[in-house]
């Protein structure tokens, strides 16, 4: 069997880590013809922060296939990858393709290969923040409805599905479509993983000037980063935080290069470079709590039994909402403070399991090789 992987953005490298690994040990022990992945990195997330040193640390092959493909509007960079993936599936002529989460080059390879009839599979399906006015809730609908097998991280997301009308495939030996519940294959990662994070010397520095403890944030999602208000109004937030309890933030290109735009400056913000997978958990595990816009933070924050402030007015991980780890504070200044002043009131219970075991990997690849 030959899987042609479809990666482009920092969460897709760690996701397909756990995938490509499951792939290795299927291989060892395989009685029948071993899986080969062709890795195709579309470069949407290129310089050495936010790519290669993922690469490195995860133990992640090189890709087959760089594309290169960024600093690009949506619809631009959006055809320019549905193109040229076009062209690798045609030369590799894979027996599927495989997409992870919402990014456009997880559109574009699910569009190139259904146009191409090649089957696709999708890891992070049936996730839905209802909000289309968010290019990853347009990308992640578009690709689950063109998608053969859709690999779901939660109840939640397998209930979206089948309200859309998808079907539940409870015959695992049936070679037909389509939800399957195996889990978040970033659970996989963080258990893997958060042995071999130890903190080096850059991260080293930045704790030292923590003692007390510290908030860790991102900000990279577009619906802020375009918005100048809300941009000034989160950072204006954590400015004010940072007078009682540190705010540690690595800062996104698009996030600083917005802020120069505007005028928006930061004085009080611990502000550093994009930090590799290993240099983020690290931080991670060490944090009180987190504030952030990023889809993937708000899972890790929960595997690390952290609280988390989501900058936003929806989010695809409605369980951690409901179940009291997550608060959605949008990006007004008071409702920021406000759930700040919320999460050290509340008291939490992390030994509830929302994601699943920890195999979701294994489960992907029993799954494809069995159909």
């Amino acid at each position: 069997m030959k899987i042609l992987t479809v990666i482009g953005a920092r969460p897709q490298f760690v996701k397909a880590s756990v995938v490509s690994r499951a792939i290795g040990k299927y291989n060892l022990n395989a009685r029948q013809t071993p899986i080969q992945e062709i890795l195709v990195h579309t470069g949407q997330h290129f310089d050495d922060n936010m790519s290669a040193v993922f690469f490195r640390e995860m133990e992640i092959p090189q890709a087959q296939h760089n594309l290169g493909i960024n600093n690009c509007n949506q619809g631009a960079m959006t055809g320019r990858m549905l193109e040229q993936i076009e062209s690798v599936i045609l030369n590799e002529r894979p027996d599927l393709v495989l997409v992870y989460g919402d990014t456009n080059s997880t559109l574009a390879g699910a569009l190139a290969a259904a146009k191409l009839n090649i089957p696709v599979a999708h890891v992070e399906a049936g996730l839905r923040s209802f909000n289309k006015c968010m290019p990853e809730e347009i990308n992640r609908i578009l690709t689950d409805h063109v998608s053969q097998w859709l690999f779901c991280p939660t109840e939640t997301a397998v209930k979206n599905l089948t309200n859309e009308g998808f079907e539940v495939n409870k015959n695992l030996d049936k070679d037909q479509e389509k939800i399957f519940m195996v889990g978040d294959v970033m659970l996989d990662a963080v258990n893997y993983y958060k042995s071999k994070a130890q903190p080096g010397e850059y991260i080293d520095q930045i704790l030292k000037r923590v003692p007390g403890g510290f908030y860790l944030s991102t900000i990279h999602r577009s619906e802020n980063t375009d918005d100048p208000n809300r941009l000034k109004n989160i950072i204006e937030s954590l400015e004010i935080i940072s007078d009682q309890t540190p705010v540690i933030l690595p800062l996104h290109p698009r996030t600083r290069a917005a802020m120069e735009k505007n005028g928006i400056q930061a004085k009080r913000i611990i502000m550093v470079e994009p930090l590799g997978y290993f240099d983020m958990i690290s931080l991670l595990s060490r944090c009180i709590a987190v504030f952030t816009d990023s889809g993937g933070l708000q899972k890790e924050a929960y595997f690390f039994e952290k609280p988390c402030v989501t900058l936003r007015q929806e989010t695809e991980w409605t369980e951690l909402v409901d179940s009291g780890f997550n608060i959605l504070s949008g990006t007004d200044v008071q409702a920021i403070l406000n759930a700040e002043s919320e999460l050290k009131k509340r008291e939490y219970d992390f030994s509830l399991r929302l994601y699943g075991s920890g195999n979701a990997g294994e489960s992907i690849i029993k799954i494809l090789v069995g159909s």
